[in-house]
């Protein structure tokens, strides 16, 4: 569940709360009024399960209520509550798919600004993984998988995308092409400076790698794994579930590729920098195509899920039951 709190102007503070409490998906409603001062307005608390948060919070837009007031949400941890059992009963369709728009488009949004931090982990994601495509250690490589950060502006690329965001779409692009662009640049460095120190060459590059050369050599089934791993992603994110294990699958085909470009320009292998590089693109496409095409399933599928609600409640309120 939901926990909303919503700071509702005094003329329409009636109509949200009667909006509130049709909805069978609402719990746990109270009005206290007149006790917010900035903005001034009546202060309404509710559950709300979140298989009926979008609708319930589009809804409130449409009263202006985010205009002239103010809606906050956090996650409901525990709930003890007979009233919350049945409004998840009463509520269409299941929380664990459910799909908060406002909510997602936030959390995304959050992560497509450039900052030092992101930037910090990308390199030293991009660097562990030209160290580890030198020693041929998969170990190496999922540890930078581990450490890449770029799921977070390649899922908000996704949901901008779907919901025309411009602006989120262009800072979504900037932090991909710029942390990337980045990375590499101080990877070659790093390169160059590994070398001179006698502690890597380029023999061990040129040398069989069984076990990694599998970053500059795409094929079908990279695209097929970056199908699956944008798939993963956006289910991930629109379900709430644990990023980690899911940051990794996403981590395969990006920071080690963008590493594998890196060492091989540094040390003018520019065959296996192509490929890499190939690699790359590929499956940066393969996984935006996948997230967009998710999200736009699930949001078909929940506008089907509203369909059905407002005819019932139009049926009930014909029948009077």
């Amino acid at each position: 569940m939901l926990h909303l709190r919503i700071i509702a102007p005094a003329d329409r503070s009636a109509a949200v709360a009667d909006l509130l409490a049709d909805d069978p998906g609402v719990a746990h409603l109270a009005v206290i009024p007149g006790v917010a001062r900035q903005p001034a307005g009546d202060l309404i608390l509710c559950d709300v399960v979140r298989e009926s948060a979008d609708r319930v919070l589009a809804r409130l837009q449409d009263l202006d209520v985010e205009a002239r007031g103010g809606i906050s949400a956090d996650d409901v941890e525990l709930t003890l509550s007979e009233t919350a059992k049945k409004a998840a009963r009463d509520a269409p369709g299941h929380g664990e798919d459910a799909v908060v728009w406002d909510e997602i488009g936030a959390k995304t949004g959050e992560q497509t600004v450039l900052t030092g931090t992101y930037l910090v982990l990308i390199t030293v994601a991009t660097m562990i993984a030209g160290i580890g495509v030198l020693l041929d250690q998969p170990i190496l490589i999922v540890g930078a998988m581990v450490v890449g950060p770029e799921f977070g502006p390649l899922a908000a690329l996704c949901v901008a995308l779907l919901r025309r965001n411009r602006r989120v779409i262009g800072r979504s692009i900037k932090a991909l092409t710029v942390g990337f662009l980045a990375a590499m640049v101080v990877t070659v460095l790093s390169t160059w400076a590994l070398t001179a120190a006698g502690l890597v060459d380029r023999g061990m590059l040129l040398a069989e790698r069984p076990l990694t050369d599998f970053i500059w050599r795409p094929d079908a089934l990279s695209w097929v794994v970056g199908l699956l791993a944008g798939v993963a992603g956006m289910l991930s994110l629109t379900s709430k579930k644990s990023g980690a294990l899911v940051g990794v699958l996403i981590s395969v085909t990006t920071v080690p590729a963008a590493a594998n470009v890196a060492v091989a320009a540094g040390f003018g292998v520019w065959r296996e920098a192509g490929g890499s590089a190939l690699q790359l693109v590929i499956n940066l496409c393969a996984i935006v195509v996948a997230g967009l095409l998710t999200l736009g399933v699930q949001q078909l599928w929940w506008w089907h899920v509203g369909r059905r609600v407002r005819r019932r409640t139009a049926r009930q309120r014909v029948t009077g039951r």
